[in-house]
């Protein structure tokens, strides 16, 4: 009993960086976009597996740069940073992703992609050090609804998790679109562990957050969430914002009257 007891818990967990679920967009081609990831847990596990730290009383902040490379692709990147319980701020790693979507022409409806990343953290924020994620994007969205579903693949490239293969961490939402101003509804996260075997239910993180979109304001994104845990391996009490701009398309280099007549020339 005593050994159970000592032994570090399951070290897969819910990204605690990036709470989000992916609706599909992408920037348009040549045009650059942020985002801020802020992410708090007031109540959270006070235990992890070594050299871990607990999540409990850290705040995350995640710097997104994206850019769009083609209708169809957008490249970015994540740079973490946590400022721990004790007042200590920690560089938390780094991720390169490339997303590919479905533009939207395709279907006024429809919502299909997938996202690739590649990480390296430092063992204090896991103790696998690198790892991929592919994230597939499968949604709806019309005048009044947004739903969609991530089911995400993450796996471990080193470190005491390596063997265990793909785990499994899905993320959706749906939500109701106000007047044009604001979505409201529902997100859900959770990390069932390795699919070769999933964690118990007691082991396994699920996730429940009370979520708005502002929807009002041209190329700004804001969501913000309330989050609650469903199991004793989750965190009690989550807080979340994001907070992004996206630049305008490019406009075309004005037509001077001398270029003008030079392509009126034969």
């Amino acid at each position: 009993m005593l050994a159970v007891a000592l032994a570090p818990a399951s070290a897969w967990a819910v990204d605690s960086w990036e709470i989000q679920v992916y609706d599909g967009s992408a920037n348009a081609p040549g045009v650059p976009g942020v985002e801020l990831h802020v992410n708090t847990t007031p109540s959270g596990q006070k235990t992890a597996p070594p050299p871990e730290l607990p999540p409990h009383a850290q705040t995350h902040f995640t710097l997104e740069p994206s850019f769009g490379v083609l209708p169809w692709w957008e490249i970015g990147a994540y740079l973490q940073t946590t400022l721990r319980g004790d007042g200590a701020f920690d560089y938390a790693g780094s991720k390169l992703r490339s997303k590919f979507v479905m533009p939207p022409e395709w279907d006024p409806h429809w919502r299909l992609g997938v996202n690739f990343e590649i990480s390296r953290l430092p063992e204090s924020y896991d103790r696998n050090r690198w790892g991929t994620e592919m994230r597939p994007i499968i949604g709806w969205e019309d005048d009044r609804w947004i739903v969609m579903l991530n089911p995400i693949l993450d796996t471990a490239l080193a470190g005491p998790d390596s063997e265990e293969g793909p785990s499994f961490e899905p993320a959706f939402m749906a939500k109701v679109k106000i007047a044009g101003t604001v979505a409201v509804g529902v997100e859900y996260y959770a990390g069932f562990g390795p699919i070769a075997h999933f964690e118990g239910w007691e082991e396994q993180e699920h996730y429940l957050y009370e979520a708005a979109d502002l929807l009002s304001i041209e190329r700004v994104e804001l969501n913000a969430a309330i989050g609650e845990g469903l199991t004793p391996a989750s965190n009690a009490l989550v807080i979340k914002v994001i907070l992004g701009y996206a630049w305008d398309k490019l406009a075309p280099a004005p037509q001077t009257a001398a270029s003008l007549v030079v392509q009126r020339r034969p």
